[in-house]
């Protein structure tokens, strides 16, 4: 029978430069997928207590999506995993793309390297032979600038991940970069492979993908294709400055079908909720101390998804993707073209700076691809440095002269390409707020806002709380695509998943707030799918259409030949989700350390603006969320029965 894995993995020592495949047991397909799942698998049993993030103990993982080429939807995103050198956690980033089904067409589930290379190599596989070669000319070469050589060199049709100067230099914020730009940015794993002298991954494969039903595969296919064609009409993007007005004043709401989110994502791209957020208090401003009246529609206007989509030359779509929120753009003053910026790109390098100017925008989330450096992170840690600056702990002696105000776009872009080249007062930022808070001292911890060492994304946890929990309780601290309140009535997995709770018709705002077990269980079932998702390789956009219109459990059915239920799968997720926070304790983690900073919670509420008020309570809200998983509700620690139950050792 046709199987949508291909079996096997390969494992790269890069000090003694030995390639080694092994052929992985159907069981570990059954318990964890692929993908993130596949990569908790290896890199618990592997990497040693202790290791050190930069060394050569600890292990690079990329690991595509177990459906990913099976035939189904939405399935081209992959995993690149290691101990995070940023927050010392598990480490984990996202990238969508065409690197995923490349990595399986070399015949491969994952790729894993250890060790640390004696001079700068890249991985090469054709036709079957996997090769180091020497990237000596490379290094130093900028993320696109490299994967153009490297696509000239051995043809257009390999997928190729690079790191830029920002891996070379080991900036704790740096990523991995794929398809000209596109960045698994998150958990500072750029900077492991800068470590590791591993400047590039070069696959060109021809494998064959199967599926145990491909019949059942092309009709589930269809049913979610005509979900993704149904138009809903839309206003001017515009108008949507009003409707977070709206949305901010209202006392009540009805939960949200993520159909209308997947008709703003087709049209304008992530960026199409821009100016909504801003008025309705989901985008932090100001480094998180500011309000929708800091960065009132007079601002906002001028990052208007419709000015951004003026400047799209051409959608593009990810690997088995048919919704296409990409874009290449043509932006002022910039030669060639350039991704179109997503909204954490332009809320964190707009935003969060109080920078207005677009065209600064446009030109720093493009220095940032080629840098190979997270673009939130990166827009985090110049906040926190204006900041500083505004309030003495800073002077314009240590600015080298940069005067760090709100909004001087000419000082923002400066200081961020300082971060980039590790210059001056950039080298202390180039590995975000938390370290530099300590460098700089003088009290700037006070202005730093970081989950366990990593800065959360640009959606306010005092507006949706559950980006708080998921911020501050999943294994891989401050990340913004495990969960939320709003994720969860998109992903309406009460209509799949027998025991979760449905959502009122009609619920009064203030109940978001409400510390309880239902909020516990909507937010475990967030972790538990994510989980899932991300062993499968699903792209998060695509189950906002909802558990029915994008049928997940499904197409591992019939991409598998299994017989397994929704809530089959669920524990899948679970145990992918506590093997994760195994991996923490194993490394000396204490979970109640990443909670997010106080200010993020609104320990100090704000005094005006769409979050007036508001405080998120997370220490409360852990023992409920821990309980749901088995794991000690005081300390977050998986209890020793759970491990049993999951089958972890």
């Amino acid at each position: 029978m046709p199987k949508p894995y291909m079996g096997k993995i390969l494992m790269v020592d890069l000090s003694s430069h030995t390639l080694t495949e092994e052929v992985i047991p159907d069981a570990v397909y059954e318990q964890y997928l692929s993908g993130m799942g596949l990569g908790a698998y290896i890199l618990y049993n592997r990497i040693p207590a202790g290791a050190d993030p930069l060394g050569p103990e600890n292990i690079l993982g990329f690991c595509s999506g177990l459906l990913t080429g099976s035939g189904s939807l939405f399935s081209g995103r992959w995993t690149l995993t290691g101990k995070s050198p940023l927050t010392g956690c598990w480490g984990d980033a996202n990238c969508g793309g065409t690197f995923s089904p490349a990595i399986k067409r070399c015949g491969y589930d994952a790729i894993f390297f250890s060790g640390i290379s004696d001079t700068p190599v890249y991985l090469y596989i054709k036709n079957g032979t996997a090769t180091l070669r020497d990237a000596t000319d490379l290094w130093g070469e900028d993320a696109i600038a490299t994967e153009e050589r490297l696509g000239a060199r051995h043809g257009l049709k390999a997928g190729i991940a690079v790191i830029g100067p920002a891996g070379e230099k080991l900036s704790l914020i740096s990523g991995v970069c794929t398809d000209r730009g596109r960045i698994a940015a998150r958990s500072g794993l750029g900077a492991v492979m800068g470590s590791k002298k591993l400047k590039a991954v070069v696959l060109d494969g021809v494998k064959r993908i199967g599926a145990a039903d491909p019949a059942a595969m092309k009709r589930l296919s269809r049913h979610c294709s005509k979900w993704v064609g149904f138009n809903l009409p839309l206003t001017p993007g515009s108008v949507f400055a009003r409707v977070g007005s709206f949305l901010r004043i209202t006392p009540v709401l009805f939960p949200q079908d993520g159909l209308l989110y997947t008709n703003i994502l087709k049209k304008w791209g992530t960026g199409g909720m821009n100016q909504a957020s801003i008025e309705m208090g989901d985008a932090p401003l100001k480094n998180w101390e500011g309000t929708n009246r800091d960065f009132p529609i007079a601002k906002s206007r001028k990052i208007n998804p419709d000015r951004i989509l003026e400047t799209e030359i051409v959608k593009y779509h990810c690997y088995s993707c048919p919704l296409g929120c990409g874009g290449t753009c043509a932006a002022k003053g910039m030669p060639g073209h350039t991704h179109k910026p997503e909204y954490e790109s332009i809320l964190a390098l707009g935003g969060l700076c109080m920078n207005e100017d677009l065209d600064s925008i446009y030109y720093l989330n493009e220095l940032l691809n080629r840098a190979g450096m997270d673009t939130i992170s990166a827009g985090a840690t110049a906040a926190f440095a204006i900041e500083c600056f505004e309030k003495g702990v800073l002077t314009k002696e240590d600015t080298d002269g940069l005067e760090l105000k709100w909004g001087n776009t000419e000082a923002t872009v400066a200081l961020i390409k300082k971060m980039i080249r590790r210059e001056g007062l950039g080298d202390v930022l180039a590995d975000g707020t938390k370290i530099a808070a300590a460098k700089i001292g003088k009290g700037a911890e006070a202005f730093t806002v970081h989950a366990g060492g990593q800065e959360p994304a640009m959606h306010d946890g005092r507006n949706d709380p559950g980006f708080n929990i998921h911020y501050s309780l999943e294994p891989t601290p401050g990340r913004h695509t495990l969960g939320a309140h709003l994720y969860y009535e998109m992903f309406q997995l009460w209509k799949r998943v027998k025991g979760l709770p449905k959502p009122k018709p009609l619920f009064a705002k203030s109940s978001k707030y409400r510390i309880d077990a239902e909020k516990a269980a909507m937010a475990a079932a967030c972790s538990r799918f994510m989980s899932l998702a991300n062993g499968a390789g699903m792209c998060m956009f695509g189950l906002f259409l909802g558990a029915k219109r994008t049928p997940t459990f499904d197409w591992l059915n019939a991409a598998t030949g299994w017989t397994l239920s929704p809530e089959d799968y669920m524990v899948v997720g679970e145990r992918i989700q506590t093997l994760k926070q195994a991996f923490n304790v194993k490394h000396g983690i204490e979970p109640k350390n990443n909670f997010i900073s106080a200010r993020a919670q609104g320990t100090v509420p704000q005094r005006e603006g769409a979050n007036k008020g508001r405080s998120v309570d997370v220490e409360k809200l852990a023992c409920d969320y821990w309980t749901q998983f088995g794991w000690d509700p005081d300390t977050g620690k998986p209890k020793d029965e759970t491990l049993r139950k999951l089958g972890i050792s």
